[in-house]
Order: C-alpha cells, then sequence, then structure tokens
C-alpha cells in the first residue's frame, strides 16, 4: 500500500474509533477468525443475554454506526455488531480470498456465529446489511430467532433510478466531497452527527473489496420464512419507495411487522432515526414468541 494509502487508512481508523466512542463503555471486541478473513465484532450487553447479530449497510457504513441504538437494545440483548469482511472497518480479508458469492457470505457469516459461540441468534441488518441478513435466514433459518430489517435494499423492491444516478459520481470516484454531497441530497440536508459524517467521508480512502451482489431472495423462499420480522422502513428514503417495499414484503412474508419511521432517510437509519425509534427493535425482540 502507499504512503498514501496508509495515511488514509490511519485517517478513517481514527474517525471510526471517534464514533465508537459514542458506544457504551463497557464495549467489548473480538476478532472472529475465517477462511475469508479476520471479522472484527464489537459487543457489549449481559453476558447471557439473547444474542443479537447487526450487520451494517454497505459503503462506508461500519458496525460503528449502530452507536445511537447501542445502550438501548445491549440493555436487553448481548449486542454482537459485525465489521463486514472487505469493507471499510476492522475486519481484515484473507489475501487473494474474500466472498465473492452469497453463497460465500453464508459461509462466511457461518463461521462468525460459530466462532462467537452462538448456535442461534436474532439477526438484523440496515440497508446492504439487511439484504445479508435475509439471505442468511433463508440459508440457516435454524440459526435465527427474529429478523430485523432495518429499510433493506434489493430484498423487495429495487433502486429508485434517481437513487442511482445521484450516488453514481461516488460509485465511480469516491472522494469525501462526493460523500458528503450524496449523503445531503439523500438525507434532505439534515443536520447529520460530524463524527458519523466524516466516518462516512473518510471511508472514501478505505481499501475495500468489491462487495457481493447479486438477485433480490426468491420470492417462494421468502413465503416459507416462518419466523418473526420486522420491517423497520424509512418514511424519507431516497433508496426507494417505503410504500412499495411495505406492500411487497406484506405479501411475501408470513409473519412481517412493519413500521414506517416519518420524516427520516436511508442513510439516516440506524443512527439518526427520530427519538425512541429503538423501541421498535427492543419491543418486537423482547415480544414472548415473536
Amino acid at each position: 500500500m502507499s504512503a498514501h494509502g496508509t495515511d488514509d487508512a490511519d485517517g478513517f481508523l481514527a474517525a471510526y474509533d471517534k464514533v465508537m466512542a459514542k458506544w457504551p463503555a463497557t464495549r467489548e471486541t473480538a476478532s472472529v477468525p475465517t477462511a475469508f478473513g479476520t471479522t472484527h465484532v464489537n459487543v457489549c450487553g449481559p453476558a447471557d443475554g439473547p444474542a443479537l447479530v447487526l450487520l451494517p449497510g454497505g459503503g462506508g457504513a461500519t458496525s460503528a454506526s449502530w452507536y445511537a441504538q447501542a445502550a438501548e437494545l445491549s440493555a436487553t440483548h448481548r449486542l454482537y455488531a459485525v465489521d463486514l469482511i472487505g469493507a471499510p472497518g476492522r475486519s481484515t480479508p484473507a489475501a487473494g480470498r474474500h466472498p465473492r458469492t452469497v453463497a460465500d457470505l453464508a459461509a462466511w457469516l457461518d463461521a462468525v456465529l460459530d466462532g462467537l459461540g452462538l448456535a442461534e441468534t436474532d439477526l438484523g441488518g440496515h440497508s446492504y446489511g439487511a439484504w445479508i441478513a435475509v439471505h442468511h435466514a433463508l440459508h440457516a433459518p435454524d440459526r435465527v430467532r427474529r429478523l430485523v430489517l432495518m429499510d433493506p435494499t434489493r430484498c423487495f423492491a429495487g433502486f429508485s433510478p434517481a437513487y442511482l444516478l445521484h450516488a453514481l459520481p461516488m460509485l465511480l470516484r469516491p472522494t469525501p466531497h462526493r460523500v458528503r454531497a450524496f449523503l445531503g441530497w439523500e438525507t434532505g440536508g439534515r443536520l447529520l452527527d460530524p463524527d458519523w459524517l466524516a466516518l462516512q467521508e473518510a471511508a472514501a480512502g478505505f481499501p475495500s473489496l468489491r462487495p457481493v451482489t447479486g438477485p433480490r431472495p426468491a420470492a417462494d423462499r421468502l413465503r416459507g420464512l416462518d419466523l418473526p420480522v420486522l420491517l423497520l422502513l424509512a418514511g424519507s428514503s431516497r433508496a426507494h419507495d417505503p410504500s412499495e417495499v411495505a406492500a411487497r414484503a406484506s405479501a411475501l412474508l408470513p409473519r412481517v411487522t412493519t413500521t414506517v419511521l416519518p420524516d427520516v432517510s436511508h442513510h439516516a437509519l440506524p443512527h439518526a432515526g427520530p427519538a425512541g425509534s429503538g423501541r421498535h427493535l427492543t419491543d418486537f425482540l423482547t415480544r414472548t414468541g415473536g
């Protein structure tokens, strides 16, 4: 890696640690070896609490993004927030080996759960992380008690053309300025946490691998997913039409509970949702029998 690249990575990790400082002081970390590299996991909550594994979105999102939810969720659960392998964060991909298919992602997450000693867990994700969570629940339904999907992308509807058009410059050549401009557009100019925003900008210079992409989960498999699902939608999302996502999820998932959070955008979840939004998660996760 060039000296410039090293400086970029160091700046990113400093920004990452600044957001992680907003987590509960009791936070621990775990490093889980897998065939695809070492996965970094931030952990907090009672050691004997039911497990909750959370996956961040794509792009510059990391486990740090759960800082606004971590204290409330870890009051009732043992929270495991994962940095995706090959993406910005503190996970380290193996040289020449990283997930390239949906099956690879499933094998990676299986290995992470095994390494954490979790035979089963509540599983959640935001955006791209929700897409991974859905595929993993379909792959290993016996390991997932409940599923939390926060404004999931490419699970029930495609991206809106306007979203892709505005994201294109950032995707083609990510720079801090382009990241800031895109997030400003998608969030409608909402005042965002400056430390979180600095982390997203710093991710533009972090070395990362091509993310796994693929089709939406098959409709017939979703119809057979017999476990409780919380679909938490951003009412002002510009990534897709929330009403279309809600309608298709309702038609496909046999046990879905849908909540639309008004006046919050796709990228403002999960860290900048309306006050009390974490209560929707804890109510769902602590509901007896799902």
